[in-house]
């Protein structure tokens, strides 16, 4: 993504300036004359905590192929990140996965992953956003309306602006108005896919030793059908660690370092809480709900408006337990690259075609294995049963044979589509 096509004198505006709108920024640039940002967060000072991310506070790494696009996107921002005090972690080798009664065999591999807090991740990147002649930010704005004719989007209204736009890309994550936006301007409502998973975060950061982990670099171990709780540690920047506990449908970890201590430790294995039993606490502990997964079917639309696409959370909103929404927002980035190298005939309803192949493996992995939980509701098919059932026996040969290991974690990591597993 480094050659300029520029479309002259035309416009582009991007409702939202979180991880899945820089992204499409960055893209846009390349094809029109200006691109806008708008974002109702302040975005300084740089490398905090924003109210419009509630989850930027709990464990966050890039998986391998959304990172290989990163660096697409951004030549050279790995090695920033890694100055920056990112980590850099084999996969299949520099941690844990606990599935199915014990941990996967390692094997070192190329499949690599990054793991830092997501305000690091969102202030490095803003700022090679930042850096794009052609790419302006609007903070504390937000978009009230959207104007159409002849079934075009042209304009939006920004508190008391009225800006014009040839492209409109709503990147404003599941808080968006897209719907109400929608139906406001005459056009149907997609069609929604829901899985209840009614889970609650519970976070603590801890100071992290060489020695924990006997020097791995993190540890995930899942919800199962027997055991709804489920933990990830994750080493960061600075020298700590993140530590996410995660209990459903009404079971939440505790936020007092006793309770949460006794939670990690009650989990399906034990390498969790004896990496944080003796570590110092950082701060104080943080809490989020998450209801449910949520995607929703533009490519399946009668009509939809020209001018106007959605983005990232806000086409399909992940459980955020498997790290896939960052990744998939930049796939969905690398997506509209290439509809938008090809003109702009029907491309909202390429790109939502598009998007939803992109869309398909991840949501499938996490439905999926959110769906092994019976009071988890979703629809439950025979096609998903029985690669519920392929994985699990995939899982168990993988505690000894690291071929199975490296190719599950290559699905799982969005670097290889599912067929491979068969």
């Amino acid at each position: 993504m480094n050659k300029k096509v520029g479309r002259k004198d035309r416009r582009a505006l991007v409702i939202g300036g979180s991880i899945s709108g820089l992204f499409a920024a960055r893209v846009l640039s390349d094809f029109y004359d200006e691109v806008i940002i708008v974002e109702r967060d302040s975005l300084t000072p740089e490398n905090s905590h924003r109210r419009g991310v509630p989850q930027s506070r709990h464990a966050h790494g890039l998986l391998a192929g959304g990172s290989n696009l990163l660096e697409d996107m951004f030549p050279g921002i790995k090695v920033e990140l890694l100055e920056a005090g990112a980590v850099p972690a084999d996969v299949a080798n520099d941690g844990r996965w606990f599935f199915e009664g014990a941990c996967l065999k390692r094997s070192p591999s190329s499949t690599i992953g990054v793991l830092l807090s997501r305000p690091l991740l969102e202030s490095i990147v803003r700022g090679r956003v930042r850096n794009i002649d052609n790419v302006t930010f609007r903070e504390n704005r937000s978009v009230r309306h959207l104007f159409s004719s002849g079934g075009q989007v042209r304009a939006v209204r920004i508190d008391d602006e009225t800006i014009t736009a040839d492209l409109v890309v709503d990147a404003s994550g599941r808080g968006s108005r897209r719907l109400k936006w929608l139906e406001s301007l005459r056009f149907p409502v997609p069609r929604e896919e829901r899985v209840e998973i009614e889970i609650s975060y519970t976070t603590r950061i801890f100071s992290r030793r060489d020695s924990d982990l006997n020097g791995d670099l993190f540890g995930v171990i899942p919800a199962t059908a027997e055991s709804a709780n489920s933990g990830v540690i994750l080493a960061q920047e600075n020298g700590r660690w993140v530590v996410t506990l995660i209990g459903r449908f009404g079971v939440q970890a505790p936020e007092d370092i006793e309770g949460f201590l006794a939670f990690a430790k009650n989990l399906k294995a034990p390498f969790i809480y004896e990496a944080i039993r003796n570590a110092e606490p950082v701060g104080d502990a943080m809490t989020m709900k998450f209801p449910a997964s949520v995607r929703q079917r533009y490519e399946k639309l009668s009509r939809v408006p020209k001018g106007f696409l959605v983005f990232g959370d806000a086409i399909c909103s992940f459980n955020p337990v498997y790290g896939q929404g960052m990744s998939v927002a930049a796939m969905q980035a690398e997506a509209l690259y290439k509809e938008l190298s090809k003109g702009d005939e029907d491309l909202t309803r390429r790109f939502y075609k598009v998007a939803s192949k992109v869309i398909d493996t991840p949501w499938q992995l996490a439905a999926g294995s959110d769906l092994k939980i019976p009071e988890t509701k979703g629809k439950r098919t025979l096609a998903g049963k029985f690669m519920s059932w392929y994985v699990g026996r995939l899982h168990r040969l993988a505690h000894s044979n690291s071929q199975a290991a490296v190719a599950f974690l290559r699905v799982a990591q969005l670097l290889d589509e599912p067929s491979v597993l068969l």
